[in-house]
């Protein structure tokens, strides 16, 4: 009998160390993921940056020069430094004129365009765009995104290049000292 006891006290103080021992462990096991998961809780999540919609508004005015040549003037909301591509086009002939231009405090202006000896009378378009991000500098990049993504409105579209949105703002214009009849909305450009 005391062969007996001694097996069932050593075999009672086995178990008493076994589950004394796991015992904590399964405690620490449990509680840690939990602990852990309340740490990730209670950090702050980091602010994605939010970069609100720009709206791009261009207006634009033209006039001949002395030299019949054609001064393009105009006003954005886009940001400074902005580099804009104005072009002027003869309807009649698709002979064009252009110049890169940059925004500064909300205005730009390319001229003279048109060829020497001066604009013949005709109707011409006027074309300004903000060309893709890739080639604006990092102050603009910043503000209308790296893919144009935070541009918006109604002069917004696809590149044609693929590299994102670009703005591009159209409008007619007659050269000539007689307004000509039109149902287009257009702007009449007079000799002075």
């Amino acid at each position: 009998m005391g062969k007996t006891l001694g097996y069932v006290g050593v075999a009672l103080v086995g178990t008493l160390l076994l589950y004394g021992c796991s015992g904590p462990e399964e405690e620490v096991a449990q509680h840690q993921p939990h602990s852990v998961a309340e740490e990730r809780a209670s950090e702050p999540e980091p602010l994605a940056q939010q970069v609100e919609p720009l709206n791009v508004m261009i207006l634009t005015a033209a006039f001949l020069r002395p030299d019949r040549r054609l001064m393009v003037e105009g006003e954005t909301n886009l940001p400074n430094d902005a580099q804009l591509q104005v072009v002027v086009e003869r309807e009649i002939s698709r002979v064009r004129w252009q110049e890169r231009t940059r925004v500064v405090n909300g205005k730009f202006e390319a001229g003279p365009l048109g060829s020497g000896s001066g604009l013949p009378d005709g109707s011409y378009l006027v074309t300004v765009q903000l060309g893709e991000a890739a080639v604006q500098p990092e102050s603009v990049q910043a503000r209308i995104g790296t893919q144009g993504e935070y541009l918006a409105g109604e002069l917004i579209s696809q590149s044609r290049h693929g590299l994102g949105q670009v703005a591009t703002y159209s409008r007619r214009f007659l050269v000539g000292s007689e307004p000509r009849r039109t149902r287009d909305q257009v702007d009449v450009i007079e000799d002075k």
